[in-house]
């Protein structure tokens, strides 16, 4: 459950998430202020003349005091200082270009003390008078309140408006160092530990926290105390961050949620302020969980960098390291955090007080599988027919991920079909899809590429067939899926945890068929082997060089057993063995591979017939089940072949534009004829 004061801070509106309407009526108002402070000073804008010219104006009858002009009947006369006043009014100065007599304002001064009489008397003879009103309105008031105030109040409008904004730009300027952490709010989309499956031994762990999180007393009693910090540990796809939003679902405390990620800047120490400013953060709403994912992006080992030891990371991984357990240590923090490479994480990271208990969340078994399956199939609609296990049999190695993957896929299958609920060929569809790539039945492939596929298919499938520590054969195909121009797919019965050697050998025998049957049919070999080499070069090696699998060189690890090179660690890191070692490594790995496709020639040419069968059934049906292999292999012919293959359908929009270049091109014919050659 969330602390109610973040959640009101979180749904709180403050101008960042959404359009300022508050601030832009404001602004509206500010302009129609200045439109009219401008439109006032432009009206009071008159002309100015001297009091001897007024007298002649009025003389002269030009003062405008007809009806028409109301607001010029009378003539204002205003206090300047002391007896000096000014005269204004309007007076007719010709006539426009539409006819219309020409009005302007005019302003006199005039000195009461001196020309008080005689002015009194030369207006008395026109008949004109002063309006009373604006005898008083005068002064420093009368200038404040027609121009300084509403340029106040257009600035105080201004402020208001830019104020949020100002705010926030100084949040991205300045907080740098403040933490990425987001609150997770879990109302809508709410997870628990019902929509995790397959992983029930990582659940058990992790509901320990949550337990103690709702009833510390609990373990307090028997002094136990509740671990710093949970590592999840696992391949890409197995289900950490769903854990971890399950966590989230369950427990009733805060729960903050950041990347590895969000901690590293271009700017130096503001890795470290953040880790600061996320503890103090987890400080203020204890107890809380924080999940930090990807860990490895910070928590790396130290000191194996290519530049120098005083970086950006390695700052930002003391600063985590002083966090989790340091002199002021955090109570109530609880670190969740997740990645998969724990290999290249720093030792002090994962030392009990910091790191104090490691979960493997691993790839789910057959009943795992089953259970997952089930937890997303409730989003979708099954046949009456399908059965979950029989789909998990056929998923061994899948993660969580994938299995989702394929319910998704199966679903996208049957409404690309318009059915009303999804089948078993849907669901073995996307089985193979999502494992082996889409297939490519629109590329091209020529008679002889496909003759070569189809024998190079035939070789693997034999092989897989007659083999026995081979896992059994699914089906071959010499449709392009994926990257593949052909394909002969196996899948294991059962979860396989270890690697026997014969059942090596046998997988060495296996990827050498394709060649070998290039070899005997085609009188020549192709590119197409090359993973089928690598495959095998991988397995041999591993076989020598880490699975002591090798008479001659014993029980021995050669190399470190890291395939992949981390930071500048294992560059300049000399060998372990020496440079006759390593002839032997090469010279065992190459008899390995060797014998292995001596042994598959001599299958391959004892059978040669039953390669032809099958390599004449790949060019008929495209794809065949192990079943009709092993019909070949055992009576000679398939006793229930498969459906002869049938072209892609064309979409609607290339139909018509073919009918329309056929319909274009008989109509320039005359009369419909072919024209002469």
């Amino acid at each position: 459950m969330e602390n109610p004061e973040n959640k009101e801070k979180q749904t709180k509106p403050n101008g960042e998430g959404g359009f300022n309407w508050k601030g832009m009526i404001l602004l509206l108002v500010a302009l129609g202020l200045f439109g009219l402070v401008l439109l006032e000073f432009t009206k009071s804008s008159a002309e100015q003349i001297n009091y001897k010219e007024f007298k002649e104006l009025v003389e002269n009858d030009q003062i405008v005091v007809d009806d028409e002009h109301e607001p010029a009947r009378f003539l204002s006369l205003i206090r300047k200082n002391g007896s000096e006043h000014e005269i204004r009014g309007y007076r007719q100065d010709g006539v426009g270009e539409d006819g219309a007599p020409k009005i302007v304002a005019f302003k006199a001064p005039v000195d009461l003390d001196f020309s008080r009489d005689e002015l009194q008397g030369v207006l008395e003879s026109k008949g004109l008078e002063f309006a009373k009103q604006d005898t008083e309105n005068t002064g420093l008031g009368m200038m404040f309140m027609s121009f300084y105030l509403p340029i106040f109040i257009l600035l105080l409008l201004l402020f208001l408006f830019f104020r949020n904004q100002l705010k926030n730009a100084g949040k991205g300027a300045m907080s740098f160092g403040k933490s990425k952490a987001k609150l997770m709010t879990m109302e809508k989309n709410k997870v628990t530990f019902k929509d995790v499956a397959g992983v029930e031994e990582a659940k058990d762990e992790v509901w320990e926290i949550v337990e103690y999180l709702r009833d510390p007393k609990k373990f307090q009693r028997l002094g136990g105390v509740i671990p710093k910090g949970v590592l999840m540990v696992g391949s890409p796809g197995t289900g950490k961050t769903l854990l971890a939003r399950a966590i989230a679902g369950e427990a009733d405390v805060p729960f903050f949620s950041i990347s590895g990620s969000d901690f590293v800047e271009m700017f130096v120490g503001v890795g470290a302020s953040r880790v600061r400013d996320m503890f103090e953060q987890g400080k203020k709403n204890s107890p809380c969980l924080i999940f930090i994912d990807e860990i490895d992006a910070v928590g790396r080992h130290r000191g194996h960098g290519l530049g120098g030891g005083h970086d950006e990371r390695e700052q930002t991984l003391n600063a985590l390291l002083v966090e989790m357990d340091g002199f002021d240590k955090q109570d109530g923090v609880i670190i969740i955090a997740a990645t998969n490479r724990p290999d290249v994480l720093d030792p002090a990271l994962l030392r009990p007080g910091r790191f104090d208990r490691q979960v493997t969340v691993a790839l789910p078994d057959v009943n795992g599988r089953e259970e997952i399956l089930k937890v997303h199939a409730k989003k979708v609609k099954l046949a009456a027919d399908v059965d979950m296990s029989v789909v998990a049999r056929g998923t061994p190695g899948y993660s969580g991920a994938e299995l989702a993957n394929v319910i998704n896929e199966a679903a996208l299958l049957a409404a690309r079909k318009n059915l009303k609920a999804i089948t078993n060929a849907e669901l073995e569809e996307a089985r193979d899809k999502v494992r082996w790539g889409k297939e490519r039945r629109s590329l091209a492939l020529s008679e002889k590429d496909k003759k070569k596929t189809a024998y190079h298919e035939a070789g693997h499938a034999i092989l897989f067939y007659l083999l026995e520590h081979t896992d059994p054969l699914h089906k071959v195909t010499i449709i392009p899926r994926g990257p593949a121009l052909g394909m002969a797919m196996s899948l294991p019965t059962e979860d396989q945890f270890t690697h026997m050697k014969r059942g090596l050998l046998d997988d060495l025998v296996v990827a050498m068929g394709g060649r070998v049957a290039e070899e005997i049919f085609l009188d020549d070999v192709g590119s197409g082997a090359s993973g089928d080499i690598r495959m095998a070069t991988r397995i041999a090696r591993s076989m020598v060089c880490e699975w002591g699998m090798s008479d001659a060189l014993g029980m021995v690890e050669y190399g470190d057993g890291d395939e992949q090179v981390f930071l500048a660690r294992d560059i300049n890191t000399p060998r372990n063995y020496s440079e006759a070692t390593a002839q032997k490594i090469d010279a065992e790995v190459k008899r390995l591979v060797d014998e292995a496709y001596k042994r598959a020639t001599d299958i391959i040419t004892e059978h040669r017939e039953k390669v032809e069968q099958i390599a004449e059934a790949l060019l008929e049906y495209e794809t065949i089940d192990g079943s009709h292999v092993g019909d070949i292999i055992e009576h000679g012919e398939m006793k229930n072949p498969p459906s002869r293959p049938t072209p892609p359908p064309v979409p609607k929009e290339e139909k018509k534009v073919e009918e329309k270049k056929e319909k274009s091109s008989d109509e320039d014919l005359p009369g419909g004829e072919l024209a002469p050659a």
